[in-house]
């Protein structure tokens, strides 16, 4: 429901909370003051005093008894109006949804223009409100058997601005869009790995095809097996539960031509096989198919909103297990490229399957490549917990992406990858390559293993290890899943269509 403010007083508003931004420079204005006013006397002066905060990301709220519909006000602090960014925006709605978990309203109205810079429109706040509160208003219960709280809370949403505008409302309808993604990613990831099984990660799959009319490909053990997939095999050697490669195709022009492959890791728990993990780094392991989350997020996104840019989304799933029949180190394996690996690290396996992946995805005629994966350690080493480590091969290609990046707000540090990195993939005295060149420069060795596969095609290698998933509450939701380059990949595909 939209309200029309002309004349500022809300006396039309329907909706139990409201939300108003509240910035250092508020104009002395009549209209600012009625409106204020118009749900205490003394609210006007609370603002202008410091009473309520003006600071950014600060949230205060006032009761209000003198109106039919409106309960409480929640002013929320935007700091100085002139510094004002759209990350910012999209902050302050991550607290407000944070706040809706706690008072869970039936109805929110927003005063969208009370967010508005001279840089940032109606229609973006629209849009940032929508991503903000939906992402913001997450929670994970997961199995507990005395918990009724739903994944993400939503109420009954009110727009008020001064003139009506469809393009405001089909904004914060894209940003809820979004939301739903990221929150739906954001439950892939942090569902245990005895329920989330590579078999069940492809049903998923199957039911996001079925939804948005994606020519889907569920393959088995036999079909992987007949397309010669040894790399993702041999990953899967030690497990009871069968490996899956996910293809959803979404194919948005006539011809089949300039497709995006956007390929991901899901490996649904990783021991980390002989080369075992430690008895602390093992714990989160069910997190490691975070890459497959985020292209699935992406794709649901892409299935809403269908931009004019044909999309192959890839996606090779097991777990990495020990039994007798497990691949261990030493072992030689041959790709479905017909590169041949030296095992050196059975805990690289990432890189494994993703070798077979893109593979598969320039077969089914991808001509950019995005790969996003929970890879190493080594890029928490070198950037940290929140930001994504990159590689590329392709100058023109990661511009578009990284406009992208800054435009969701999701960091991205790209790394070098040099001929000397190369080499040293490539250096073994028994197969073509090698998995595990060492540990110094991690992260560019498992994205440039990667790379070997992907060859000439442009290409951009993500390793989310350190940014799928937190250790603790932040301003878009609770720890846990993240829901990370679910926005930048979608956000990636639109830019490019209409790029055409």
């Amino acid at each position: 429901m939209i309200i029309h403010t002309n004349e500022v007083l809300f006396e039309e508003v329907q909706s139990e909370t409201l939300v108003v931004g509240v910035s250092k420079h508020v104009e002395n204005t009549p209209k600012w003051d009625t409106f204020l006013n118009s749900f205490g006397e003394h609210i006007g002066d609370w603002v202008k005093s410091g009473d309520i905060s003006t600071e950014l990301k600060k949230i205060v709220k006032i009761p209000v008894s003198n109106h039919e519909s409106v309960k409480r006000v929640l002013f929320v602090g935007i700091g100085d109006r002139k510094q004002l960014t759209q990350e910012k925006v999209r902050e302050a709605f991550g607290l407000v949804g944070k706040e809706l978990l706690t008072s869970k309203p039936e109805s929110l109205a927003i005063w969208l223009p009370s967010f508005t810079s001279e840089a940032i429109v109606v229609a973006d706040v629209a849009y940032l409100a929508a991503e903000g509160i939906g992402m913001g208003s997450f929670t994970y219960e997961g199995y507990k058997t005395t918990s009724n709280v739903p994944d993400y809370y939503l109420p009954s949403i009110e727009l008020l601005m001064d003139e009506e505008d469809d393009e405001v409302v089909s904004y914060f309808e894209v940003g809820t869009i979004y939301a739903d993604a990221v929150n739906e990613a954001r439950i892939l990831v942090n569902t245990p790995g005895n329920v989330l099984t590579s078999t069940q990660l492809g049903e998923y799959a199957r039911e996001l095809g079925e939804t948005y009319g994606f020519e889907t490909e569920i393959l088995g053990k036999k079909e992987i097996e007949e397309l010669g997939m040894g790399a993702l095999l041999a990953v899967n050697q030690g497990s009871v539960e069968e490996p899956r490669l996910i293809a959803l195709k979404y194919q948005a022009t006539d011809d089949w031509t300039d497709v995006v492959g956007l390929v991901g890791k899901g490996i649904t728990f990783d021991t980390g096989g002989y080369s075992i993990k430690t008895k602390t780094g093992i714990v989160g392991m069910k997190g490691d198919m975070g890459g497959a989350a985020a292209v699935l997020g992406a794709m649901q996104i892409i299935g809403e909103l269908r931009p004019n840019k044909n999309v192959i989304a890839i996606i090779a799933s097991t777990d990495n297990m020990i039994s007798g029949n497990a691949f261990k180190p030493d072992d030689v394996i041959t790709s479905m490229s017909g590169k041949t690996i030296e095992i050196l690290n059975t805990d690289a396996e990432g890189r494994l399957v993703l070798a077979d992946a893109v593979t598969y995805a320039k077969q089914q005629g991808a001509n950019y490549i995005v790969d996003v994966a929970t890879l190493t350690g080594g890029v928490i080493t070198a950037l940290g917990y929140d930001k994504t480590g990159a590689l590329t091969n392709d100058e023109e290609f990661f511009e578009t992406f990284m406009e992208s990046s800054l435009e969701t707000g999701e960091f991205v540090w790209r790394l070098p990858l040099t001929e000397n990195d190369k080499k040293r993939i490539r250096k073994s005295d028994v197969a073509d390559l090698n998995n595990s060149p060492g540990g110094d420069g991690h992260m560019i060795f498992g994205g440039g293993f990667v790379g070997e596969f992907v060859e000439e095609t442009p290409w951009i290698h993500l390793d989310i290890a350190g940014t799928s998933d937190t250790k603790a509450a932040h301003d878009f939701g609770p720890k846990g899943g993240t829901g990370v380059m679910v926005r930048t990949l979608a956000t990636l595909v639109e830019r490019m269509a209409d790029e055409e």
